[in-house]
């Protein structure tokens, strides 16, 4: 097969979209770190959940990645933040950018998911980000809170899924016009 799902997840939330993806399109999915190589693939899709600002696994599993004539990448990227939000999206298009050379994001069909959060399964890591993050927010002004901001505020330490497999059929449309 010449076309592969590559996903980059920690907590379950982009490889369960990643899963549903393959089972809508008969794409296998694969884990990045059990990717083969992708230089022989016609399509590739890779989903990576966003944490601090950068996608999981993505910069390693495309380095080196050159896209020939004909070979199309799909980058799909899965966070808390609503990519409705015109700043959200900016802000995630810069960390796509800081991660991949400009050939590789200006020749990507980009999406963007919305996942979840669950605070008990956090790392300590990602906890003490989460905590900074919420002081941090606390602090502002509330004329200065972003819609989002206020959101965070509200459900700190609760658990969130705002996973929607609907969201999916963009992505399965463009993989099918592709295909023909």
């Amino acid at each position: 097969m010449d076309q592969i799902i590559v996903y980059g997840s920690h907590y379950g939330t982009t490889r369960r979209y990643a899963q549903q993806l393959s089972e809508r399109t008969g794409i296998p999915a694969v884990r990045f770190r059990e990717a083969p190589g992708l230089a022989g693939m016609r399509t590739i899709v890779y989903l990576g959940g966003l944490y601090a600002g950068g996608v999981v696994g993505l910069a390693g599993t495309l380095r080196g990645l050159t896209l020939r004539s004909g070979q199309r990448l799909i980058l799909v990227t899965v966070g808390l933040a609503d990519p409705g939000d015109t700043a959200n999206r900016a802000h995630i298009c810069t960390s796509l950018q800081k991660q991949l050379p400009p050939e590789l994001v200006d020749r990507a069909e980009v999406f963007h998911l919305r996942g979840g959060i669950d605070y008990s399964r956090l790392s300590l890591r990602h906890r003490v980000m989460m905590a900074v993050l919420y002081r941090s927010l606390r602090r502002l002004p509330p004329d200065r809170q972003t819609a989002e901001d206020r959101a965070l505020l509200a459900s700190y330490g609760t658990r969130l899924d705002f996973t929607d497999p609907a969201a999916l059929d963009p992505i399965v449309e463009s993989i099918r016009r592709g295909e023909g």
